[in-house]
């Protein structure tokens, strides 16, 4: 399963990005192989539909879930559409291999 985790930048101790649409990277972990990838988020600066747009984008990728603080209303229903589920994070200022680590040890 691919889990797609907002990130402030590219690398594994990166912060994690409290917002969806507008995050600066997304590190993409598949729990099966426990391999990781960060994929600049081409959305973030766009005047309208970002959430729509990175939504789509995680479906492009093959997400089951995605690890966010916040979702729009557009970004909510394009996930739904998709069926990918939407995990709130309220921590903030926790590195992405940190929440890797929390995803292994459920």
């Amino acid at each position: 399963m691919k889990t797609i985790i907002t990130s402030k930048g590219n690398d594994l101790q990166s912060v994690f990005d409290p917002k969806f649409g507008r995050a600066g990277w997304f590190c993409v972990y598949d729990n099966e192989t426990r391999s990781t990838h960060f994929i600049e988020n081409s959305f973030k600066n766009v005047n309208g539909g970002a959430g729509t747009k990175t939504s789509e984008m995680a479906a492009e990728l093959g997400a089951a879930q995605v690890i966010s603080g916040d979702f729009g209303p557009k970004a909510r229903t394009m996930l739904e559409k998709f069926k990918i589920q939407m995990i709130i994070l309220e921590e903030e200022g926790q590195s992405v291999q940190k929440i890797i680590d929390k995803i292994n040890k459920d």
